[in-house]
């Protein structure tokens, strides 16, 4: 029967993956929380490994990241919604503030006018006054309303003034409200502009966003590099402990996920992963093979690589077991595997369906 693989989780993983806590990138490489740090004097491990791990983290937190992205984008769009509408007030409230500067200028204009009409009006009166002074003979009653119009003309002209003082007042008034509001349009403007940016940059970098499947891709083809790279820097330090199984730790997340997971699914995995030189030469006797350091794997009882050629000696590679037992082709854990854990970067050896490592060697 053909398995068709999958690299994709399926939907159960998939829902879990959303509930999964996002690591800051710059803390992922060999960081996280959950993984021991390295001490001072440790080695770092290859940049191509550290590559993997960055791949590998992308893509299995891809729908997270594209989720965060989709929801900033949502946000920024009710943000310009949000800020086109400000606009729009600060429209109508220009207009307005336009409107009233017209009104009040037309009132302050028709005040003015006014107070030279009652200038104008009190010098008159002031001038029939003296006239009727003057005037030979003196009439009292043409003096005495002379008079009475310069003091209504007086009146007259503060009561002008009085008006002049108050639509200045209005005018000053509406000139800063109007300037006021070219500036509140300008700032709304800016603002929506800088919203409706902000929501092409980021369906962009939705757009940009690798496939998950695209990143596992491009890690699977780092694999080989990456095991060649670590066998000439690997130290024991270099390994952690996950779910009770030693890894090295440039593929400890993605391991980590891969048994989290396929536990969400009901399948409980364990295993053996890093093995010393030291224990791998045991192997070799223990499984009979005819020589410890130059007969094939295939040649022992139990296939077992050459001393210094295992990936369990760089912890890249890990024996699966179910329940207390290898995984055979018939396992629910290897049915489980062929179809997910290529998603994770792990693939299997064709002939050991309990061994699974980064190359699949």
């Amino acid at each position: 029967m053909t398995t068709r693989l999958e690299l994709r989780p399926d939907p159960t993983i998939r829902r879990r993956a959303r509930r999964a806590i996002t690591l800051p990138l710059a803390a992922l490489a060999f960081g996280v929380s959950a993984l021991a740090a390295p001490t001072p004097a440790q080695a770092a491990p290859p940049a191509v490994a550290q590559t993997w791990n960055t791949l590998m983290y992308r893509s299995l937190t891809r729908q997270q990241t594209a989720a965060t992205i989709r929801a900033d984008v949502a946000a920024r769009q009710a943000t310009v919604v949000t800020r086109v509408s400000e606009v729009a007030n600060a429209t109508n409230a220009g207009r307005l503030a336009e409107a009233q500067l017209t009104t009040a200028t037309r009132t302050d204009t028709a005040a003015r006018t006014r107070v030279t009409a009652a200038q104008k009006a009190l010098t008159t009166a002031k001038q029939n006054l003296t006239k009727a002074n003057k005037k030979k003979p003196r009439s009292t009653a043409a003096i005495t309303k002379a008079k009475n119009a310069v003091t209504a003309a007086t009146k007259t002209l503060a009561v002008r003034q009085a008006e002049v003082k108050k639509s200045a007042a209005a005018l000053a008034t509406a000139k800063t409200n109007v300037r006021t509001a070219t500036a509140t349009l300008a700032t709304a403007v800016a603002n929506r502009d800088a919203a409706a940016a902000a929501v092409t940059a980021g369906q962009q970098k939705l757009a940009a966003l690798p496939t998950a499947y695209s990143l596992a891709t491009q890690a699977a083809g780092l694999s080989r590099e990456v095991v060649n790279q670590s066998r000439g820097t690997f130290t024991v330090a270099d390994t952690v402990q996950i779910r009770g199984i030693t890894v090295h730790r440039s593929v400890a997340y993605a391991f980590r996920r891969m048994i989290d997971d396929a536990r969400a699914n009901g399948v409980v995995l364990s295993g053996g992963g890093f093995r010393t030189k030291e224990r791998q030469i045991q192997l070799r006797k223990t499984n009979g093979c005819p020589d410890v350091w130059t007969a094939p794997s295939s040649s022992c009882r139990v296939p077992t690589a050459i001393p210094g050629r295992s990936l369990h000696e760089l912890g890249m590679a890990v024996d699966i077991t179910q329940d207390g037992k290898s995984l055979t082709r018939t396992s629910t854990g290897y049915k489980w595997l062929i179809a997910h854990a290529k998603a994770y970067g792990f693939v299997n050896l064709p002939s050991e369906p309990w061994h699974w490592s980064i190359t699949g060697g």
